[in-house]
């Protein structure tokens, strides 16, 4: 019989050991979501600095975003196949490298080329991130808490980058968002390759029909999107990246359906819970995105508010996100993530509407704090039961795909979102009505639009995810 103080002593190293993943995880998922909200206070010095064309800055982001969404579900399928702890130890070297890069770049394409190479490491992380953790945390109670957690990291990522993004920008230089990764990524690679135990390799090859199509099929469609912001979408090029698109995803989807081993599993989407969750993930997602576009540009735009003025103005959105995550668990197994997922985007419906209505006399605490609040309150709820419905009841074979999917919707959605949202706020553009007064009607109509936005996620939410029954993530 096993030695009960031996047994004791070593679920205490086990736990131990989980908790340092749970880190590893946590702080990599934050690195990647920093790295993708902290360059935009940035933006005006680094085209003054580097010598970018007004439009070419733009692709600042757009490289990032076009290689993240180009390759998420091929590093969601190496993790399968190559083993996840070494996925996710290549994606963490070629993030933090890359960051290197971006800091000491001294021209456009030194910064593009490198801003493109940063999105192929976090395009790997991503997946592997949300895989590790149900790698480590069986179905149950504890992979809920953890996943709460994750959720949790997500929400205060994007807005917590603003604030860091424009105390750097105002206070030191663009360059430092970039050089921390460095430490903190180094700190990483060695914990993880220290504590991460690999996972099972699956037998089988990279489905290279499926991977060719979906990957080009993104590219083009994100490019559409994209280009659809400055161009308009009666651009020839726009037009045709869509139909391309359309085309290769179609091809994507009838070669899944044959695959012996597709890259995408289409049974993921047999459960309409979780295929309601990727949906509605992208609807939320779109318009906190746009939310953080809008929102800065009105305040430094119409209020007149410093780069780090705007970061701090976030914080009435970020504290409650915050708040809000840590009452998750024990509100969610009180009513369930579906009930709470609908009254999440409802609070963030009601409160992006209030934030429409903001004008060029508007009053920061009357007209942006407090709604913000409301959809800081809203985006801590949200994001855990879209997750959870995200993954629930996948096979352990699948949850790198799954895991990627998710990811997939999360980037989709935040540029399928950002782009619609911003031809909205060019056609509100009046005639005679410049400055001031222009700037906060365009921003007011693209707002109301990242409101409808949200409706309809939660009536998506409403259908799909608050019907089937839908495991709550437990209370401490």
């Amino acid at each position: 019989m096993r030695n009960p103080s031996a047994q004791s002593a070593a679920q205490i190293i086990d736990i131990k050991q989980r908790k340092i993943v749970l880190f590893v995880v946590l702080a990599t998922y934050l690195m990647i979501l920093l790295d993708t909200s902290i360059v935009i206070t940035g933006l005006p010095d680094i085209r003054t600095g580097l010598g970018f064309s007004p439009t070419g800055l733009a692709w600042v982001q757009n490289a990032y975003m076009l290689s993240f969404g180009w390759l998420l579900m091929l590093g969601a399928r190496a993790g399968d196949l190559m083993g996840r702890k070494r996925v996710f130890l290549f994606g963490l070297l070629v993030f933090t490298l890359s960051s290197l890069a971006i800091g000491l770049a001294q021209s456009p394409a030194q910064l593009l080329i490198a801003r493109s190479i940063q999105g192929v490491g976090a395009a790997t992380l991503a997946p592997s991130t949300l895989a590790l953790l149900s790698t480590y945390y069986p179905e149950g109670p504890e992979r809920h808490r953890a996943l709460a957690y994750y959720a949790a990291t997500a929400g205060i990522g994007a807005s917590l980058g603003l604030v860091v993004g424009g105390i750097f920008a105002d206070w030191i230089s663009w360059r430092v968002g970039f050089f921390i990764n460095v430490p903190l990524g180094f700190v990483l690679f060695v914990l993880g390759r220290r504590f991460l135990a690999e996972s099972q390799m699956h037998d089988g090859a990279f489905d290279l029909i499926g991977a060719i199509s979906s990957t080009l099929g993104m590219t083009a469609l994100v490019y559409g999107i994209v280009r659809s912001a400055s161009a308009g979408w009666g651009d020839d090029l726009t037009i045709g990246s869509m139909l391309v698109a359309f085309f290769l995803l179609m091809g994507f989807v009838i070669a899944e359906r044959r695959a012996a081993q597709p890259i995408l599993p289409l049974r993921l989407f047999a459960s309409r819970e979780r295929s309601g969750a990727y949906i509605a993930r992208m609807a939320f997602v779109g318009a906190m995105f746009s939310f953080f576009f809008f929102t800065t540009q009105f305040m430094q735009g119409v209020l007149d508010f410093t780069p780090f003025e705007a970061g701090v103005g976030f914080l009435p959105m970020t504290i409650p996100t915050f708040v809000a995550s840590l009452f998750l668990p024990r509100l969610t197994a009180r009513i369930g993530n579906g009930r709470v997922l609908s009254f999440a985007l409802l609070t963030c419906a009601i409160g992006m509407f209030w934030l429409a209505q903001a004008d060029v006399g508007g009053h920061y605490l009357r007209d942006l704090a407090i709604p913000m609040l409301l959809i800081g309150f809203g985006n801590g709820l949200a994001l855990g039961p879209l997750t959870i419905a995200g993954v629930s009841g996948v096979a352990k074979t699948d949850s790198g795909a799954a895991s990627g999917l998710v990811n997939v919707a999360h980037q989709l959605g935040g540029a399928l979102g950002v782009s619609v949202l911003v031809v909205v706020f060019a056609s509100a553009a009046a005639p005679g009505v410049t400055g001031r007064l222009g700037l906060a009607h365009q921003i007011e109509m693209a707002l109301g639009g990242a409101a409808l936005m949200l409706l309809a996620g939660f009536v998506i939410a409403v259908i799909f995810v608050a019907g089937p029954k839908v495991m709550a993530i437990p209370a401490s």
